[in-house]
């Protein structure tokens, strides 16, 4: 669009705009006069004449252009802004301080996928805008697999609730996002996963789609995959004391055996660049919550992600499940799960183990197990700041809270950090 065209839709009618032109000008006239009268005033003074105009009609142009200026100017930035506020519920004010505190966040990664990850982002997106999200792309039940069968998309499920997880929960949006159709061809599939699908069918890329999608939701971050390759989890298990192996992340669990090994097919994908660029980017790495072999562990199985694991400077933390997973982590301790994690990332890669020491009964039900500590003589603590708090939300025991989840990263980062000052002093 050229000058010409621009400013003739500015000025055209009904749009609400040449009226605080006009006002702006009036006042900027008025207070430049008030300028002029008070520097003629003032040279008066400074050689000994007679005062040329009246101070009160100086002090009258100053005070009144000043004051139409700063209208004009608010009125003519609420009339741009009224087509952006639409679903805005606070001042404009607030939610422009909100929006420079996050983006002056710390840059953090989270690792995970299920329905554990998305506690952490909703627990850190109040505090930053600076979150990027890795998800596993392993996933072959569900509404997810179906789609990866049927058109041969990698599998959009967990992509879609870290995403929703970015966005504003109460957004109608966001809601329809997580809708999930509960009859017909579409039953049991989410909107958001055939929104997500079609893009990338679209746009022939899933980074793109992914790209759009967090605009179409104003999310705060990013969510990226692990890979972008069409992978496999594959799992030895241990069931009634014989080992088989079994493909697919939905048939590991449902093996109801003790998993001994997991590992990815093929072997070697290729991780997404996008992904090991925020690792090694990031000033904090959260791995988890969320499944510990089909959820964590497909990520840290794709040999990028280990690597940038390993060499970024960031702070990392693995925040271990409230409670065991049937099929996959039964009779787990904290220290199981670390140990799982250390088998592939190597000791010592994670700095910070969080953990929750709170294990209420009301709401749990008879199926929440938790996650038992282990003696401070247990050999983690010899690599590990293990650190127990409360992290379990109120209403459902065996998840994690994110206010508290939040308050603890957050406490755990600082405490971090000024150990590491230390050591390098």
């Amino acid at each position: 669009m050229s000058l010409f065209e621009r400013i003739s839709r500015v000025l055209q009618p009904g749009i609400g705009l040449k009226r605080w032109i006009v006002i702006l000008t009036i006042g900027i006239v008025l207070l430049g006069a008030g300028i002029a009268f008070a520097a003629l005033d003032l040279q008066a003074l400074i050689s000994g004449m007679p005062l040329p105009f009246s101070g009160w009609l100086t002090l009258a142009l100053l005070a009144g252009g000043g004051l139409i200026t700063a209208w004009s100017i608010i009125g003519y930035s609420q009339t741009i802004l009224a087509p952006y506020r639409t679903n805005q519920r606070d001042s404009v004010l607030n939610t422009v301080y909100a929006y420079s505190r996050r983006q002056k966040g710390m840059r953090i990664v989270a690792i995970g996928g299920g329905t554990g990850l998305p506690s952490t982002l909703r627990a850190m997106k109040a505090h930053t805008s600076n979150i990027t999200a890795i998800v596993t792309v392993a996933d072959d039940g569900g509404s997810s697999g179906r789609l990866r069968r049927d058109l041969g998309v990698l599998p959009p499920g967990d992509l879609r609730n870290n995403i929703a997880a970015l966005a504003d929960d109460e957004s109608l949006m966001t809601q329809l996002f997580q809708h999930r159709f509960s009859r017909g061809e579409l039953g049991g599939h989410a909107f958001g996963n055939l929104f997500i699908s079609a893009l990338a069918s679209v746009t022939g890329s899933l980074e793109t789609a992914l790209i759009e999608t967090g605009r179409v939701l104003n999310i705060q971050g990013q969510v990226f995959p692990a890979t972008l390759e069409d992978i496999e989890l594959v799992a030895d298990v241990a069931v009634r004391g014989r080992r088989q192996t079994i493909q697919g992340e939905s048939r590991i669990t449902g093996a109801e055996g003790r998993i001994l090994d997991v590992r990815l097919e093929p072997p070697a994908p290729t991780a997404f660049e996008g992904s090991v660029s925020a690792i090694l980017n990031a000033e904090m790495v959260v791995l988890g919550p969320g499944s510990l072999y089909t959820s964590i562990l497909p990520n840290l199985l794709v040999p990028g992600i280990a690597e940038a694991l390993r060499n970024t400077l960031a702070v990392k933390c693995y925040v271990c499940n409230i409670a065991t997973q049937p099929g996959e982590t039964e009779g787990y301790t904290v220290a199981d799960h670390v140990l799982a994690i250390e088998k592939i990332l190597g000791r010592g890669v994670i700095q910070i183990v969080l953990a929750n020491n709170h294990y209420p009964t009301q709401n749990a039900g008879q199926n929440t197990f938790y996650v038992q500590p282990v003696p401070e003589s247990h050999e983690i603590f010899q690599r590990y700041t293990v650190w127990y708090t409360d992290l379990v939300d109120a209403e459902r025991p065996w998840r994690h809270d994110p206010q508290k989840l939040a308050d603890a990263i957050a406490q755990r980062d600082i405490v971090e950090k000024q150990v590491l000052q230390a050591s390098v002093v």
